[in-house]
């Protein structure tokens, strides 16, 4: 079921304007964080609290048709607002590249939770910069197959 409704963007300006030039470029432009050359992509949920529609880059971290989603929040004490919207809602709709497609994410845990780790890691190495700073075991969330 796709992800409709009113959208409102984050308040973080450099998130709405990554966002709004990914999209319109589908993909094409704004496809990494910022001038790393690391590639995004764009992860759509619903508030928790709001019910709007929320937005966010997210670095990626593919395998095999799957994407994880890593709540790392920068290595913060307390998860990001996103994550939040993931436990109540597993509904998203995820855009790497020109074409969106919706699905949904489960929590990972154990095992299946440290190669996804590695991955992510593999993707996006100051991932355990952020683990090392706190003491929270940072959630890694992985889409179904697209």
């Amino acid at each position: 079921m796709p992800i409709d409704g009113d959208y409102v963007a984050s308040t973080w300006d450099w998130v709405a304007e990554q966002v709004e030039r990914y999209e319109a470029s589908q993909g094409a432009e704004a496809n990494t964080l910022r001038d790393t050359g690391i590639p995004i992509i764009v992860m759509t949920t619903i508030g928790h609290k709001s019910g709007k529609v929320r937005k966010v880059p997210l670095m990626r971290v593919e395998h095999e048709g799957e994407y994880a989603i890593v709540a790392s929040k920068g290595g913060a004490p307390a998860h990001p607002g996103w994550y939040h919207n993931l436990v109540a809602d597993r509904r998203v709709m995820i855009q790497d590249g020109p074409e969106p497609f919706d699905t949904d994410v489960r929590l990972v845990e154990g095992a299946e939770r440290d190669e996804w780790w590695l991955r992510a890691v593999a993707a996006f190495p100051p991932y355990s910069d952020y683990q090392a700073k706190t003491d929270r075991e940072i959630p890694v969330f992985v889409t179904g197959k697209r």
